[in-house]
C-alpha cells in the first residue's frame, strides 16, 4: 500500500514566480540586525548565572540604559529565569548573561537562586495519590 500523495493547498500558485531574494544589508540599513558584540559590550565579563537563576528588577530603567536592558527591566517586574529572558528577547544565553552582569553591578536587578524543592515528596502524599489512582 502506498502512502497518499500530498497536494498543494493553492494549486493555482504552482506556476507562480518565486518570491524575490532579500538584498544584502548595507552599512546604513536601519533594518540590519546588530552584531551581538555590539549588544553585549567589549569586555564580555560574566557573573556566575545559570539558566534557572531568577532575575527581579530593583529599579526602573534609567535614561542611560540600552534598549535591551530596558526591555529586561520591564520584563523582570515579576521573577523570570534567565532562560525565559533569553527566549523573550531572542538573544543567546551568553549575551543575556553579559547584560545581566552589567545590570547586577549597577544594582538594577537582583539575582535569586531558584527555589529548590525537597528531593523526595512526602510518603503520605504518594500513598494518597496511589490510593486515589487505584479507586479509578
Amino acid at each position: 500500500m502506498t502512502p497518499p500523495q500530498r497536494r498543494r493547498r493553492y494549486p493555482s500558485q504552482e506556476n507562480a514566480e518565486p518570491p524575490p531574494k532579500p538584498k544584502p544589508a548595507k552599512e546604513g540599513n536601519p533594518k540590519a540586525p546588530e552584531r551581538l558584540y555590539v549588544v553585549a559590550g567589549p569586555d564580555g565579563e560574566r557573573a556566575d548565572i545559570d539558566l534557572v537563576t531568577l532575575i527581579v528588577a530593583r529599579a526602573d530603567p534609567p535614561p542611560s540604559a540600552t534598549p535591551e536592558q530596558t526591555a529586561m527591566l520591564r520584563l523582570c517586574t515579576a521573577p523570570l529565569s534567565v532562560a525565559e529572558l533569553s527566549a523573550y528577547l531572542s538573544l543567546p544565553f551568553s549575551v543575556v548573561t553579559v547584560l545581566l552582569t552589567d545590570m547586577l553591578t549597577a544594582e538594577l536587578v537582583q539575582a535569586r537562586a531558584p527555589i529548590v524543592r525537597q528531593a523526595l515528596p512526602d510518603r503520605s502524599l504518594l500513598e494518597a495519590v496511589m490510593h486515589g489512582l487505584q479507586r479509578l
